[in-house]
């Protein structure tokens, strides 16, 4: 039994690395190609599109690991069958469910790295995720002067320049606009040159402009005889050079407590903490809004002695039975009404979007576990379905195991979206996908261990052939 379970272990733990760094890298290629036009072009070091790779890697962990979990299991047992090593270990007595053992105790131990991942590390990693992609994404570009632009880059200037040649330094008919430019106030100048050279200063705390063979405006409020009067100053240059400070334009990082309170940066104990804090608060608003409702509440129905309700209103428990009386009563019961509905109507948005956010933490909470109990699930599917269809590789399994994940997908992608929205219960969306699957996986586990033909196609061939001999024979 011990080299049967070695031998096990060794086939499944190549294949698992292997389809887990493959799955890992097109969800990081996905997330190059949604995000390649915030990225490029921003002057960013490398060191920053490394680390977002790494935290995108991180957070990708949640859907890679069930996917390489189902897929290494069917190529494991497919392979096995494919080369009769499972009718050899079935020969020597000893049955799948006894040969899946060994492999089902990895599984947990995933598993249960899995949850640890998912409530420890995870939350980290997707703080410094969302917040350096945030502070990426509104990164301006790193293209300060464009061609045929007039940019607004640096405060107080426009520069436009006609052309710039491929080596992005050489610059051609610059025009550089500057409000306030001048000692006077409210002077502006206006800078044309042929040509310029473009490049930052060693400590890249400035961009600085070599121009040469240019002419200079300078116009300015003067003051002369006590009448103002405007002043121009005209000048000539062969070459002369203009910084812009660049300090404005660095990559500024956001404070990370700012992200802190979204549910997915959360732990098990910080989101039960604030679930159970969110709904003393909705207690609390749901008690202040009576309190707020029920000092408008003097309109009301007066009951008999004989427990039916008089159709007479009351008003200040005063029965009105003067029609005047009555009507005005209507009048300012209208009235009131119309003041709560103005009243709560924020109110009702603000008890509303506070129901949604302990859904979604509730939610959140849930899928701590669902990571788990979705690798042990996937698992139960993937080596049944390998031990039927007898087949290894990348070839057929790929197939068979994108499918089963996408269903396992679409149907907690629903789930989860229904549970925000209120439909569902949290805890049914987050878990209704293994729901699902889990009576699958024992059907496949039981076909397996009976040596079921469950995708011979033969068989189906046979079946359709009977139909059809049936029908004509009933013709």
């Amino acid at each position: 039994m011990k080299k049967i379970h070695l031998l096990l272990l060794k086939s499944f733990i190549r294949p698992f690395i292997v389809t887990l760094l493959i799955v890992m890298f097109v969800l990081l290629m996905l997330f190059l190609f949604k995000y390649i036009d915030d990225l490029i072009g921003k002057g960013f070091a490398w060191y920053i599109i490394l680390e977002l790779m790494m935290y995108n890697s991180a957070t990708n962990v949640a859907m890679a690991l069930p996917l390489s979990v189902l897929l290494s299991s069917i190529m494991t047992y497919g392979a096995l069958g494919e080369n009769y090593e499972l009718v050899a270990i079935k020969s020597a007595g000893v049955s799948l469910r006894r040969a899946m053992y060994p492999m089902l105790v990895v599984i947990v131990v995933i598993s249960i790295a899995a949850f640890a991942f998912s409530d420890y590390m995870l939350p980290v990693a997707n703080l410094k995720y969302y917040s350096l992609l945030y502070d990426a994404r509104k990164q301006k570009s790193a293209d300060l002067i464009p061609e045929n632009i007039f940019s607004n880059r640096f405060p107080g200037y426009t520069i436009r320049v006609k052309h710039k040649d491929p080596d992005g330094q050489t610059l051609h008919d610059i025009m550089i606009y500057e409000a306030g430019g001048g000692n006077a106030a409210g002077s502006q100048t206006v800078t044309f040159a042929k040509t310029g050279l473009m490049y930052r200063t060693k400590d890249d705390l400035y961009l600085v402009l070599k121009l040469k063979d240019g002419i200079r405006y300078q116009e300015a409020a003067g003051d002369k005889g006590g009448m103002p009067r405007q002043q121009l100053t005209r000048f000539r240059f062969e070459e002369t050079e203009q910084k812009f400070d660049l300090s404005g334009l660095k990559m500024t990082r956001t404070n990370e407590s700012e992200f802190r309170q979204a549910s997915q940066m959360m732990n098990l104990r910080q989101l039960d903490h604030f679930v159970d804090s969110a709904k003393r608060n909705i207690d609390s608003t749901r008690f202040q809004n009576y309190r707020l409702l029920s000092a408008y509440l003097r309109y009301y129905m007066v009951p008999k002695k004989s427990d039916k309700v008089k159709k007479t209103i009351s008003a200040d428990s005063i029965v009105l039975k003067d029609q005047s009386a009555k009507v005005n009563a209507i009048n300012n019961a209208l009235s009131e009404v119309h003041q709560i509905q103005d009243a709560l109507r924020n109110r009702v948005d603000q008890h509303e979007e506070a129901n949604r956010n302990v859904r979604r933490y509730i939610l959140e909470y849930q899928k701590k576990f669902t990571l788990s109990a979705a690798c042990i699930v996937l698992f139960l599917i993937g080596a049944p379905l390998g031990a039927i269809i007898r087949k290894g590789g990348l070839g057929l399994p790929v197939v068979v195991s994108i499918i089963f994940f996408l269903i396992y997908y679409i149907i907690g992608t629903i789930g989860e979206k229904s549970a925000k929205e209120g439909e569902w219960s949290p805890v049914t969306g987050a878990w209704i996908g293994i729901v699902i699957l889990l009576p699958i996986g024992l059907f496949l586990t039981y076909k397996a261990a009976t040596d079921s033909s469950l995708f011979d196609i033969e068989i189906y061939r046979r079946f359709i052939g009977r139909i059809r001999f049936w029908k004509r024979n009933r013709d």
